[in-house]
């Protein structure tokens, strides 16, 4: 295929092929691991995506006005955690000279979604509340359905349609002959009083009975997972009022008493944060924080982060309500961070709005807040940029700094929270300044076994020191003993 097309195809698109494995994985998957209908939808779908230059699609190539109608956003997320990706009919109408534009901005949301949560698959709801005969465009819905079934592989979950006319029932019988059986099993045709079998109403508008208040509105581009800033330590009440400014002066010092408290942290280590330290001080010296070491990591061009994917709260049953997230930067400058999150109501996070040092390893808490309970649809994002090595990391000037930094200087990293509903979870579960580490996969399995194992042996290493030790005392001692009797017996022999 690349040889006889290759001008077909965005150099792009190949050297990502080439090294992108769950990408080769996806296509396997949406082909039933037919290799030759594997080959021939990425041909298919390379040359799509060259035909729609979908790598080079941004806010500025496309007509503003695509954005401002709000007929196709991201927004919220279904009971099973997937996102929602919304087709709002009634403000779309047929129009061929638009068509192309209006193609390439549904081009443009699912790249841009797959780019920043990395190819997790969608659920897409077709509002169709308020629409009439004007709204059906079979040429539009079959190209948004060939995104999912030819060019996004393994990217859809399902697709909602809400209240959809008894007139379109025959458009709709053509659109699944389109879909094919796979696809078909994923329709969902709903209304108000079986929709939330699949969404909360809690990311429901009213008309489809919940109670989302969310308003769509263009510029800036809808993020609206983070558009509620992150409070430093979680909503302040009258009970915790005092606590939390407390922690709130703690962190502005932070800054400035890094060495001092990794002293202190030292004389509290236990074992296996002494070990977690040795680890990571053979890569670098200086270290703030007692760094933990996570099974998993997302290696980003400042900040490595770990866990790289999700965080693992316990359920009310289980009661853990601690995660640790561990920053390390990578780069030769100071990098400031600042942590947001779906659910400020939820959470405390120390620090939330900080630096980390060249080199350095940070941790940040993550706990939740009174009798709140995580969920599958939280979500928390990381934004990191370099700082000047001239600019001060207090407060003030990292509220300037944020105020200042283009946007695209700005590293994000996404996290999703995962629920144990287990009373038993099969994870490693370290309370207080820990976090939970799951064990989902054999190879999840091996590797903390492994480490297990680590610790294992160093534990009896530092035991047999221990030991050698004390038979050396003993030893000593009783050689003290001897030659303290036989002075005395000399000394009593004089006398005499």
């Amino acid at each position: 295929y690349f040889l006889d097309k290759s001008d077909k195809y965005d150099s792009r698109d190949v050297e990502r092929l080439q090294q992108d494995d769950k990408w080769v994985e996806n296509y396997l998957i949406w082909r039933h691991d037919v290799v030759d209908d594997t080959l021939k939808m990425i041909d298919e779908s390379f040359q799509w995506r060259k035909e729609y230059t979908v790598n080079d699609l941004s806010e500025s190539v496309l007509p503003k006005w695509l954005f401002e109608i709000g007929a196709l956003f991201l927004h919220g997320y279904d009971k099973e955690g997937y996102k929602l990706f919304w087709f709002k009919v009634k403000h779309h109408t047929r129009d061929p000279k638009q068509q192309l534009d209006k193609k390439k901005l549904v081009a443009f949301w699912l790249e841009h979604y797959a780019k920043r949560d990395h190819g997790k698959p969608l659920t897409v709801v077709f509002d169709m509340a308020e629409t009439g005969i004007s709204h059906i465009d079979l040429d539009f819905v079959r190209f948004i359905v060939n995104c999912f079934t030819d060019y996004y592989p393994n990217f859809l979950t399902k697709i909602v349609i809400f209240e959809m006319p008894w007139i379109m029932n025959a458009a709709f019988k053509i659109v699944k002959g389109w879909l094919g059986p796979d696809a078909i099993s994923m329709l969902k045709f709903t209304n108000k009083n079986d929709v939330q079998e699949y969404i909360s109403g809690e990311y429901l508008p009213p008309h489809m009975g919940g109670t989302d208040s969310f308003k769509y509105s263009y510029p800036p581009l809808v993020d609206d997972d983070f558009q509620t800033p992150l409070c430093e330590n979680g909503p302040i009440t009258s009970e915790d009022e005092h606590e939390s400014k407390e922690e709130i002066d703690a962190d502005t010092k932070e800054a400035g008493e890094l060495n001092e408290a990794q002293n202190l942290n030292q004389k509290k280590m236990n074992s296996i944060e002494q070990i977690s330290k040795s680890e990571e001080t053979d890569k670098t010296e200086v270290k703030p924080k007692i760094a933990k070491k996570a099974l998993t990591t997302f290696k980003g061009p400042l900040l490595h982060i770990s866990p790289a994917e999700e965080l693992y709260f316990g359920s009310k049953e289980i009661g853990e309500k601690k995660c640790l997230i561990v920053l390390t930067n990578v780069t030769k400058n100071v990098v400031a961070f600042k942590v947001r999150t779906t659910a400020p109501e939820k959470y405390r996070v120390k620090p939330s709005n900080s630096s980390c040092e060249p080199g350095t390893s940070l941790d940040i808490i993550v706990s939740l807040h009174g009798g709140f309970a995580a969920s599958l649809q939280d979500r928390f994002l990381i934004m990191a940029a370099e700082m000047d090595q001239s600019s001060g990391a207090g407060v003030p000037e990292l509220t300037q700094f944020w105020k200042e930094v283009p946007r695209t200087k700005v590293m994000e990293h996404r996290l999703r929270c995962h629920v144990i509903e287990s009373s038993k979870p099969s994870s490693l579960t370290l309370k207080d300044n820990a976090f939970n580490i799951p064990a989902k996969t054999n190879e999840d399995l091996h590797i903390q076994l492994t480490h297990l194992l680590q610790i294992n042996r160093r534990l009896e290493e530092q035991m047999n020191h221990c030991l050698w030790f004390q038979q050396l005392s003993v030893v000593l001692s009783l050689l003290s003993v001897t030659v303290a009797a036989f002075c005395f017996y000399l000394a009593y022999a004089q006398r005499s």
